[in-house]
């Protein structure tokens, strides 16, 4: 099992649709770790951290979202892991990248 983490800035109509909640249900049930929170630019932005194919199978979800989302890019930066995250949060709004 090959662990790692996924940085996600996620664009389109995200805010306002309750993607963070999404977020955080499908990570949870996922058993990923990580955080998710609304940027002031209007993008969401979502850390994720786990096993490699799971972290994958979250990012392909993230390109759709929930019912609500119009996602229209997702900027990912693949990272080393932590494994220092122990749950998955969602966060204050960013004020900046």
């Amino acid at each position: 099992m090959t662990a790692t983490r996924a940085h996600l800035w996620i664009s389109g109509q995200v805010q306002g649709v309750n993607f963070r909640y999404y977020t955080r249900q499908q990570a949870l049930r996922l058993g990923l770790t990580g955080w998710v929170r609304n940027m002031w630019d209007g993008r969401v932005e979502v850390l994720l951290e786990g096993e490699e194919a799971i972290v994958r199978q979250m990012v392909d979800w993230c390109h759709t979202g929930p019912s609500a989302a119009y996602v229209v890019g997702v900027e990912i930066e693949w990272e080393s892991p932590s494994g220092t995250l122990d749950n998955f949060d969602i966060r204050m709004t960013a004020s900046g990248r």
